[in-house]
Order: structure tokens, then C-alpha cells, then sequence
């Protein structure tokens, strides 16, 4: 019963977690520059794949009844935004981190930054591919991929790597701390 306790409380705080990433934010076209990406890496880092999955399901599912813990709001009506695509890549993104670090009490800084790197991929695979669909087929904004690639990607990347290195540099600590805190 305690794990299962415990396992609510830490999905829903990174639940939260990502929901503060979202209002710390630089608005820019399409897709506005958040924290939320370093809230999903952690949460991948720390709660594992399927927790941390789980803590991104249950923010996407508060977010789309209405909670305005995105970006730019909430409801249903969000998956209209061009944005909504890098939002449904967080669980994926989470679980690929978490997997990758599974099992792994003391990960390799090479380990760390692999699957902060693939978890970011299934982000960005999500986020550009929902974010070319929404901008030509249903704003009737035709837009090319090398154009997408540009405002969903390359505009990010300075930051996505200082988030991935803050990730990185803070991820052995945390980790030890926190799994010998909820083993005990």
C-alpha cells in the first residue's frame, strides 16, 4: 500500500512539476519556449519509464478538461494549438528516459546524456510532425518541412542543450538521493 502511495504522490507532483515548467516561458511563434521539456526529463531521470510516463499522461489529461496548466491554457480545444504535438511527445519522451535509466543506480554520464538526447528525439519526432500536420491541414498555413524544422527545432536547440546539461549535471545526485529515500 505504501508503494502505491508513494507511486501516486510522485506522479503527481511531477504532474506538477511540468505544469510550473509551462508558465516559465518566452513566447515566441507557433511553439513558445518553456521549462516544461527539463520538467519531463526529470521526471524520466528520477521516476523511471513508467512513472514518469504516468506523470505526463496525468498532466496532458488535467491540461485537456480544462486545467490552464499548459503553455497558453487548456481544454479540450488545445489540441487545435501547434503545439499540442510536443505536449502528447512528454509521456513517450519520459518513458524513454526512465527506461534507458532503469536499473541503473549509479549511470554513466554517457548513459545520462543518451537518454536525455533520445527522450528529447521523441519529443521533437511528436512535436514537428503534429506541428507540420496542424500548420497545413487544418490553419491552412502551408509551411515546408525545412521551415517547421526551423521554428520547432533549430530556434530550441541553445536551450534544449542548456536544459540537457542542467539535466545531466543535477541527474546523479538527485537520482541517489531520491532512490534512497523512497527504498527506505
Amino acid at each position: 500500500m505504501l508503494k502505491r502511495a508513494t507511486d501516486i504522490v510522485l506522479v503527481s507532483l511531477f504532474a506538477a512539476l511540468t505544469a510550473v515548467g509551462a508558465f516559465i516561458k518566452i513566447p515566441i511563434p507557433y511553439v513558445p519556449f518553456t521549462m516544461q521539456t527539463l520538467m519531463v526529463m526529470f521526471a524520466g531521470l528520477i521516476l523511471g519509464g513508467r512513472r514518469g510516463a504516468l506523470s505526463q499522461v496525468l498532466y496532458l489529461v488535467l491540461g485537456l478538461m480544462g486545467l490552464p496548466i499548459f503553455a497558453q491554457g487548456g481544454g479540450p480545444a488545445y489540441i487545435l494549438q501547434p503545439s499540442f504535438g510536443f505536449l502528447l511527445g512528454f509521456a513517450p519522451g519520459a518513458f524513454v528516459i526512465g527506461k534507458i535509466m532503469e536499473g541503473e543506480k549509479s549511470p554513466s554520464s554517457t548513459r545520462v546524456l543518451i537518454a536525455l538526447l533520445l527522450g528529447q528525439g521523441v519529443i521533437y519526432l511528436f512535436g514537428l510532425t503534429y506541428l507540420y500536420l496542424n500548420l497545413n491541414l487544418i490553419l491552412h498555413k502551408p509551411i515546408s518541412i525545412s521551415s517547421v524544422f526551423m521554428a520547432g527545432f533549430l530556434v530550441f536547440l541553445p536551450g534544449d542543450i542548456l536544459k540537457t546539461l542542467i539535466a545531466a549535471l543535477v541527474a546523479a545526485p538527485i537520482r541517489k538521493r531520491f532512490l534512497s529515500r523512497i527504498s527506505s
